[in-house]
């Protein structure tokens, strides 16, 4: 089966979820940076963000998670296409973190 027909595998089911982010690391100028985002959605594994900042495949980042002292170290896996400026980027982290997320049920 080509490329683009085989179906998409994940290691743990996506989430659309919007979580406030400060995403840093360094862009592909070698530039420092630090940008608020936040996700488009999450699962274990990671997250799709939407980031100005040019990144590469593979360099590391680091996801602040606003209004609390969370943060995780990622790793860029994937560039989407860029839209009004902003590119769709995939972080995966090192090992599965679903509690990094929070719960779309909470308990009342």
């Amino acid at each position: 089966m080509p490329p683009a027909a085989q179906p998409e595998r994940r290691r743990s089911p996506r989430r659309l979820l919007d979580v406030a982010l400060v995403v840093r690391g360094e862009s592909v100028e070698k530039q420092p940076f630090q940008e608020e985002t936040f996700t488009i959605s999450v699962n274990a594994h990671g997250a799709l963000v939407l980031l100005s900042a040019k990144v590469a495949l593979g360099q590391t980042v680091i996801i602040h998670k606003l209004g609390t002292q969370q943060e995780q170290e990622g790793r860029v896996a994937r560039l989407g296409a860029q839209y009004g400026g902003l590119a769709q980027v995939a972080v995966e982290f090192a090992r599965p973190v679903p509690e990094f997320w929070p719960d779309p049920y909470p308990v009342a």
